[in-house]
């Protein structure tokens, strides 16, 4: 797998898609096989927790474990496939200019809220909340035993040497992108991270842009 980056030849205006997600707002659609979406950073170390599913069958979806092994990598960049639950691969990075995207940090909650910052931030909306509302308002016949691992792009999450996880400043900057061809029909289901207690986006979540094309 290649971490260096790589620019997309595709033209913004030439999107067949076009859709901006505003900091702390769900967005869920599918992209067709073949069909390239891109993930736009507005504003730069935005957090974008995504989840993707076999648009026919959404028991099988996209397999942290799965990926990472394969690729013998914990980050995500150019060249990688994400591969599902039963080892396909769902989609391939074409074109990345941040650089890595987390694979270990997970979606905020309610719970991860409280461990990690104060019994008061419980109440503040999490990425979980964002994908079960996305779930429930697109009526997709999928609830809370259906997230699993997320992608988190553009977020930085180094491990130490300890094996521990640290939430450290974002490595993305306005108009940063990941590009990804789809090998199968995908139901990408995103929340444009709205957490305000860990720098992973400056302590202010900003809107991003979802572009789709056609093969």
């Amino acid at each position: 797998m290649s971490t260096a980056l790589v620019e997309s030849p595709l033209d913004a205006s030439q999107a067949v898609f076009r859709q901006v997600v505003p900091a702390g707002e769900p967005f869920t659609g599918i992209v067709r096989k073949g069909q390239t979406l891109r993930i736009l950073d507005l504003e730069g170390n935005q957090a974008v927790d995504t989840l993707f599913y076999n648009a026919d069958d959404p028991e099988e979806r996209y397999s942290a474990n799965d990926t990472i092994r394969a690729q013998g990598n914990i980050y995500l960049s150019t060249g990688t496939q994400l591969l599902s639950s039963e080892g396909r691969v769902m989609l391939t990075i074409t074109a990345d200019t941040c650089g890595r995207h987390d694979t270990l940090g997970g979606a905020c909650s309610a719970e991860s809220n409280t461990v990690r910052y104060a019994l008061d931030k419980r109440h503040m909306h999490s990425c979980r909340d964002s994908f079960l509302l996305a779930l429930a308002e697109h009526d997709h016949g999928m609830g809370k035993r259906d997230l699993s691992s997320n992608i988190n792009f553009f977020m930085n999450v180094p491990v130490t040497p300890e094996g521990g996880l640290c939430f450290a400043d974002g490595l993305s900057a306005p108009g940063r992108y990941v590009e990804m061809r789809a090998e199968m029909d995908v139901l990408v289901l995103i929340s444009n991270c709205p957490q305000l207690n860990n720098p992973c986006n400056a302590y202010n979540p900003t809107p991003v842009e979802v572009l789709v094309w056609d093969a």
